[in-house]
């Protein structure tokens, strides 16, 4: 059975780690589309937009280190260590030096798309941040946010030993193709997925902070970011900063644009994945798509 989004293929860390992705061929000449899911998301969070791109592009989506099925990391999760894993799985990707690539990031994943942009732009064609972390949303680090993790992940750990979580997911994605519901179930909020979220989240809050005094340099790459309309239990005056926060990003990029997804909280890919889908085509087709 083909499955939804694409076939399943490994590629190599530098430090000989395998990484698992599905790829999905698009027409030949486009950039390829590379996705990068939120803290302890699998590839199956595309799982209703990925497809959609195959009709325009080459899209991929993969597991981080200790994710799904992607081997786990034992020197840990720092956004550095994260943002090379992607470049090193760009690099298996690459069909030659004109290989051009589209960054999609989801909240933590729209930090780490950034970041490995910043250090490989010239084969960026441009990011596409969908309710991304971002240090500008200084609400973010108010209040206890260690314990405040802490806790979370304490239930969390609890809750991946039932059959809670599996059963709130099959709810949330119930419109997702089936081999995409099957593979949410044996692979998100598993006790294994915990602790990478774990330690995705160990040194999350001050490397992101620590941003604001320097933040990676993305020059003159296209970026739009996707910003969710709906509060998404931040409230409506946080959601508003946050959102604030959201516009500055895209307003920093020459071409930048910043767009609100009227349906959605935080879960973009899931509430509104067309309007993402829109926006990466537009980047895909547009004048940054061509070879500087």
């Amino acid at each position: 059975m083909t499955h939804t989004q694409g076939r399943s293929r490994y590629l190599t860390t530098r430090d000989g780690r395998r990484l698992h992705a599905a790829e999905s061929d698009g027409p030949d000449g486009a950039p390829t589309v590379v996705f990068e899911a939120g803290a302890a998301g699998t590839r199956s969070s595309w799982g209703a937009v990925q497809p959609r791109v195959s009709a325009f592009a080459t899209a991929v989506a993969y597991d981080r280190s200790g994710l799904g099925r992607s081997e786990p990391d034992a020197a840990g999760r720092t956004f550095g260590r994260m943002a090379d894993d992607l470049n090193d799985l760009l690099d298996g990707l690459a069909d030659g030096d004109d290989t051009r690539f589209v960054l999609v990031g989801h909240s933590l994943g729209g930090v780490i798309v950034r970041l490995a942009a910043s250090r490989r732009p010239e084969r960026v064609a441009g990011l596409v941040l969908v309710d991304p972390s971002d240090e500008a949303a200084e609400d973010m680090f108010r209040g206890n946010v260690e314990r405040r993790m802490a806790i979370t992940t304490a239930i969390m750990r609890v809750a991946a030993r039932t059959p809670l979580p599996r059963l709130l997911g099959g709810i949330a994605f119930r419109g997702a193709p089936a081999d995409v519901r099957a593979d949410l179930a044996r692979e998100a909020a598993t006790p294994r997925a915990v602790d990478t979220m774990a330690q995705e989240l160990k040194t999350f809050y001050p490397e992101l902070q620590s941003w604001q005094q320097g933040a990676p340099d993305l020059g003159d790459l296209p970026v739009t970011v996707i910003s969710g309309a709906k509060s998404g239990g931040l409230g409506k005056a946080v959601r508003a900063r946050v959102n604030e926060a959201h516009a500055g990003r895209a307003a920093a990029s020459p071409t930048g644009r910043h767009v609100v997804a009227a349906h959605s909280g935080h879960n973009v890919p899931l509430t509104d994945p067309e309007l993402i889908v829109d926006e990466i085509r537009r980047l895909v087709s547009g004048p940054a798509a061509e070879k500087r």
